[in-house]
Parts: structure tokens; C-alpha cells; sequence
């Protein structure tokens, strides 16, 4: 069998272990609204859907740290050149730390412009005050894991990636039962829970690197006069799939926003229905993660064979996952939601726009897949532009215009950006493809 040949096989291989990595993570996200949702009031579980949404956009903003980092790693990885392999991740390490020290030193506007613009009750505010306060002390840790993330996942390494994802999820899970549960504390619990748990991933990380062949010399070539020329185009990649990840974070912290200022019950009621949206991209991003390495791979190796062959394999697996997942919410998401909390207005009003979860996956699916097409191949300024286009060009006018329909409105604009991501990516499908031809 020819060695640029891809298989369902090795795509499993690669989606398996990011698959339960991936699943890990929303998991958590229920475990920690499950802490909150059974607590007295709704503003602790509408304090930590706002203090969640404030660091989905600081850290996961810088989400190209990964993103871009895999996309980089996988086409050297297909190049066999383990020097450019070493110099992309100490870049992305040295990126992730300047960063980090920075958010720190800037923590207090963050926060108050945050909770500012969000807008919510009293209550809320203060809880979502005290969870920001604690959770930023994690940025050190959270932003070089997510290079090392993106290093494992582009040279294949996804066992290891399970592997360190998992410290952190299950060292979170643990503490957070152990913090709110057993000793008392609520939505600071599950804000020390967090920090705590990065730096553990943080250290299996580093222990990671050192099995991988990470070595002195590799930390000295990143920082040669050569390779800091070479690396201009990888802060080119991160820096455009830095605004294509703050856009997404955007909509999505509009539409937390937004639901805030319908109340506490509808604020808490979104929060817990996301957590149906974020478990299916966590897993749908299993596929886009095996469709980033190997197409990175085919790109470095110049493959056009092994570049379709792999897009056709992970979006048979994307189609059929995304159906799958419609068919779960439309069966049991009625008693998800009462899994998730106690309080009966909160359940009364998710039940009301289950609908659009169940819609979800099948709209979505194709922006997922895209973007690890686009990843592996490096297309940041197409990323950028196609992004744009979905979130100024449609999510905000739907946005606008759907006002009147309430909390259905938001819900119908959320899958109209969706859409338009899939729609607007899949123009440049045939662009990538010819990357990978050697004519």
C-alpha cells in the first residue's frame, strides 16, 4: 500500500483519540453548569455562563495558537523535516507566553469592559466578577497548551494530545466536585478548578515534548536568524486565523449577550442548550482535526490523490456523526436538558428552542469540516475572509432584522451564520485541492 494512501483507518487513527479529547472538554462544560444549575438561584449558573463566555473569547480568541500550529506542523511533518517541526512549535510557545504575560498585565479592563458590555443583573455580574478574578491566573498555561495541542495533532500524535487533554478535563471534573460539592464554594470552585487543571495539562505537556524528541538544539534553531526569516509566514497564518477566531468568539458572545438581556432564565436556558452545540463541534472537530493533519501532510508530501482522498473520507464520517447527533437531540433532548438543571423555569424555556439544536448539526457540519481543510493547508486569508463574510454579511443583518422574534430570533440568526460559513468556505475547495498538485 502506498504511503500517501488514507484510509478509514487511519482516519479513526487520528479522529478517534481527538474524538474523546474533544468530547472531554464540553463534558466539563456540563459538569460545571450541572454543579451551578442545581445550586439556589439561577444567577450562579447565569454567573459562570458569563464568566465562561468572557474566556471563550480571551483564550479561546487565541485559538489560532492551535490551529495554526497544527496546520504548519503537518505540512513539515509531510516534508519529514523535523528542524522546521521544532522551530514552528518554540514559535508558537514564545508567541503563547508574550501573550499570556500581556493578558495578565491587562486583566482588570478586560474585565470590566467585559462585564460592562454584557449588561447583566447584579447578581450575575458580581459571581461573574469573582470567576474572572481566579480563571485569568490560568492564561499561562491554557495558551502554551493549546501550542503544544496543535504540534501533537499536526505531526499525528493524537493518542498523546487524548492523553493531555484528558489531565486537564479530569483533574477539573474532580476538583470542581470536589471544591463545590464537598467543600462549599460555588462559582469560585469552579473557576480554581480550572486553573488548577492547566497547569496540570500544562506539565503532562511538557513531559509529552520530551518523549516526542524535543531537544536543546530545537530550541536553539528557533531562535536562529534563519529560521525567525522562515517563520514570517507562520505569523501570517496565526495572525489572520487570530482575527477569523475572534470574529467566531464575537457571534458568539453577542448571542450570549443578547440572551442576557432577555433575563436571568433565558440567559441560564441558552447557556445550557449551547452546551448541545459546543458537544457536537467538540466531536465534529475530531474529523476536521484528522482532516487538518492529513491535509497538511498531502499539501507537504504533494499529493492530490492523498488531499481527495481524505477530504471524502472525514466528510463521509462528518455527514454521518452530524446526523446522528439530530437524531439524539430531536430523541432525548428534553431529558439532556433536565440532566443539566433543576430549575423548572430554565427547563420550561430551553425546551422551547430545542428545535434549533436539533437543526444544528446538519447546518453546521460543513463549516467544521472546511475549516480543517483550510487549516491543513495553511489558507489563513481565505479563513479571514470567509469568516468576515458570514459575520458581517449575514449573522449581523439576520441579527438586526430578526429583533422582534425575541430569543427565537437569536436562535434563527445563530444558524444563519452557520450556514453562510459552510456556503462562502466551500468556494475555495477546488483553490486548496490544486496546493497539494506538484505541476
Amino acid at each position: 500500500m502506498s504511503d500517501n494512501t488514507v484510509t478509514h483507518r487511519q482516519v479513526w487513527r487520528i479522529a478517534g483519540p481527538m474524538i474523546i479529547a474533544n468530547i472531554s472538554t464540553p463534558l466539563l462544560g456540563m459538569v460545571d453548569t450541572a454543579m451551578v444549575g442545581h445550586l439556589s438561584a439561577a444567577h450562579y449558573l447565569g454567573a459562570v455562563a458569563i464568566g465562561s463566555m468572557i474566556f471563550t473569547f480571551v483564550f479561546w480568541g487565541f485559538g489560532f495558537l492551535r490551529m495554526a500550529t497544527t496546520g504548519l506542523t503537518s505540512q513539515a511533518y509531510g516534508e519529514n523535516s523535523t528542524a522546521k517541526m521544532q522551530a514552528v512549535l518554540m514559535q508558537s510557545i514564545w508567541l503563547a507566553l508574550i501573550i499570556a504575560v500581556l493578558l495578565l498585565l491587562i486583566q482588570l479592563p478586560i474585565r470590566n469592559l467585559a462585564l460592562h458590555l454584557v449588561s447583566s443583573s447584579q447578581d450575575v455580574e458580581y459571581f461573574a466578577a469573582v470567576y474572572f478574578d481566579i480563571r485569568i491566573w490560568s492564561a499561562p498555561a491554557t495558551l502554551i497548551n493549546y501550542a503544544i495541542l496543535g504540534w501533537l495533532i499536526g505531526r499525528e500524535a493524537s493518542k498523546a494530545a487524548l492523553l493531555m487533554v484528558l489531565v486537564i478535563n479530569i483533574t477539573n471534573i474532580l476538583l470542581d466536585a470536589l471544591f463545590v460539592m464537598g467543600l462549599g464554594m460555588d462559582v469560585d470552585g469552579v473557576a480554581l478548578a480550572s486553573v488548577i487543571a492547566e497547569y496540570s495539562g500544562l506539565l503532562m505537556g511538557l513531559f509529552l515534548l520530551k518523549h516526542y524528541g524535543l531537544n536543546k538544539a530545537g530550541i536553539c534553531l528557533s531562535l536562529s536568524k534563519k529560521v525567525l526569516q522562515q517563520s514570517r509566514h507562520g505569523l501570517h497564518v496565526h495572525g489572520n486565523v487570530m482575527i477569523r477566531t475572534f470574529l467566531l468568539i464575537s457571534c458568539f458572545a453577542l448571542f450570549t449577550t443578547q440572551g442576557a438581556r432577555q433575563g436571568d432564565t433565558v440567559l441560564a436556558a441558552n447557556s445550557v442548550l449551547l452546551n448541545f452545540i459546543t458537544f457536537m463541534a467538540f466531536v465534529l472537530d475530531g474529523f476536521a482535526n484528522a482532516t487538518e493533519a492529513l491535509t497538511g501532510k498531502a499539501i507537504g508530501r504533494k499529493s492530490p490523490t492523498m488531499l481527495k482522498r481524505a477530504l471524502s473520507l472525514t466528510a463521509f464520517w462528518s455527514i454521518l456523526m452530524a446526523m446522528l447527533f439530530s437524531l439524539i437531540y430531536l430523541l432525548f433532548g428534553s431529558s439532556i436538558i433536565r440532566l443539566l438543571t433543576g430549575i423548572d423555569a430554565v427547563i420550561e424555556f430551553a425546551g422551547m428552542y430545542l428545535i434549533w439544536v436539533i437543526i444544528a448539526p446538519m447546518i453546521a457540519v460543513w463549516s467544521y469540516l472546511l475549516d480543517g481543510l483550510f487549516v491543513g493547508a495553511t489558507r489563513s486569508r481565505e479563513m479571514r475572509n470567509t469568516m468576515l463574510f458570514a459575520a458581517f454579511g449575514c449573522y449581523l443583518p439576520a441579527f438586526y432584522l430578526l429583533q422582534p422574534y425575541g430569543n427565537h430570533g437569536l436562535w434563527a440568526a445563530l444558524i444563519i451564520f452557520l450556514a453562510a460559513r459552510g456556503i462562502s468556505q466551500s468556494f475555495y475547495i477546488g483553490k486548496i485541492m490544486r496546493l497539494a498538485d506538484p505541476n
